[in-house]
């Protein structure tokens, strides 16, 4: 069984990966991150700029939470000048099942390293204020045998992803979400 480290390894740069997408969400990804600043003075850079981990993403590229949380994690990746790299779930889910979210292979999921390759932390697949706005939405979603509920639900989503854009809200929850559990995390 290959360990997170090997993974890293064999995985290709945050940067590499989002140039690569194919689906229709890499130029909603794109806006996000031009869109989006780190505060440099934030304590949590320090932190990280100390103790170097390096990070390791679970993704897809037809995720629309990853089309939010990727551009957030590479700027503050770049800003403490860490190595962040991209393993596909649907790949080798070997990866994806030893960090399973409420039993579900749900992405995108951020793995940090120490020097030795150990997991000593994660964050993933969403912030609670997101999650919230999820369960909301989904509350209002017909059931499932409903013959409306595809098309309800892929509206739902569109919806979601076009927010994810086009609220700059979105991505600050994202960004103080992870800022406090990589501090609480390396603290």
């Amino acid at each position: 069984m290959k360990s997170e480290q090997q993974y890293f390894e064999e995985s290709m740069s945050m940067a590499q990966y989002m140039d690569q997408m194919t689906t229709h969400l890499k130029e909603p990804s794109f806006k996000v991150y031009e869109n989006f600043n780190v505060n440099p003075e934030d304590e949590v850079f320090q932190l990280l700029k100390e103790q170097k981990p390096h990070i390791l993403t679970i993704t897809e590229d037809w995720c629309g939470d990853a089309m939010l949380n990727n551009p957030v994690m590479r700027k503050i990746a770049e800003e403490a000048g860490l190595d962040i790299r991209c393993a596909f779930r649907d790949a080798d889910t070997d990866l994806i099942d030893r960090h399973l979210t409420n039993g579900g292979r749900a992405i995108p999921i951020y793995l940090f390293l120490n020097d030795q390759g150990e997991v000593i932390g994660k964050w993933g697949p969403r912030a609670p204020e997101l999650q919230q706005l999820v369960t909301e939405m989904r509350a209002e979603l017909p059931e499932k045998d409903d013959p409306s509920f595809d098309e309800k639900q892929k509206q739902m989503y569109t919806s979601l992803q076009e927010k994810y854009v086009k609220d700059p809200q979105c991505a600050k929850w994202v960004y103080e979400d992870m800022k406090s559990v990589i501090t609480n995390m390396l603290s």
